[in-house]
């Protein structure tokens, strides 16, 4: 389940407490886009890059055992020569990209995920059922506070095409038999609440790491030509 979907259900486990605790007090604009469509018994859902770990994760899953192609890039700040095989390594500012092209099993995909929830997977691959999944194989653009509704991001990081209807049906919860939507949200962090625990905590990356952020998400839809404003509450 994407983040989104878990927020508006009030689930607000691990993942989606990954998604926002780089963010400060504030406004983000034109966030998590999506822009999905639906024919000939297919589901195209292009996205922008927050969506990628959970993409990869969900087919991943599908995959399971057994073994497909597998490229792009694992983006981290950690050294991870270690534990990761890797075709090349490339930096900037610090941020590595670790380069893969390899026979991966969705199983060997999902043990990386697991051992680095905090690393960005920009992988891409295909699962049996014909699932087909495209990301960028670089990192994600580091997002900051704005008001201004024209700063807009295109919607092409990752691309999604699946016949899995529950899959596809996900990312428009408004309506599951849709044609066409294009969606975006704006994240409104109103207050970071520090866990009791950390009061006394001297560390402030863990105490920023672990806060919890609360305020709302307003999405914006338009589902088959109807504009549906949303307001989620955020907790997380």
């Amino acid at each position: 389940m994407n983040f989104i979907k878990k927020v508006y259900e009030k689930n607000f486990d691990e993942s989606v407490h990954l998604q926002f605790q780089k963010f400060s007090k504030g406004e983000f604009v034109n966030r998590a886009i999506i822009r999905a469509k639906f024919s000939s018994g297919k589901y195209t859902v292009n996205t922008t890059a927050e969506f990628a770990n959970e993409l990869v994760k969900t087919v991943a899953e599908k995959l399971g055992s057994k073994k497909t192609k597998v490229t792009g890039a694992i983006v981290s700040t950690q050294d991870l020569k270690n534990d990761l095989d890797f075709k090349e390594i490339k930096q900037f500012q610090g941020v590595k990209r670790y380069l893969i092209e390899k026979e991966m099993s969705g199983e060997e995909i999902l043990s990386l995920i697991k051992k680095f929830p905090k690393n960005f997977f920009a992988l891409s691959f295909n699962s049996p059922d014909g699932t087909i999944l495209k990301i960028k194989a670089k990192a994600p653009k580091s997002g900051k506070p704005s008001s201004k509704e024209n700063e807009s991001p295109k919607s092409d990081f990752c691309k999604l095409v699946t016949n899995d209807s529950s899959l596809g049906k996900e990312f428009v919860f408004e309506k599951p038999d849709f044609k066409q939507a294009e969606i975006a949200h704006e994240f409104i962090v109103q207050d970071i609440i520090i866990p009791p625990e950390l009061k006394k905590e001297k560390d402030f990356a863990k105490v920023r790491e672990m806060a919890i952020r609360k305020g709302i998400i307003i999405r914006k839809a338009k589902i088959d030509e109807k504009d549906i404003k949303t307001e989620l509450e955020l907790e997380a």
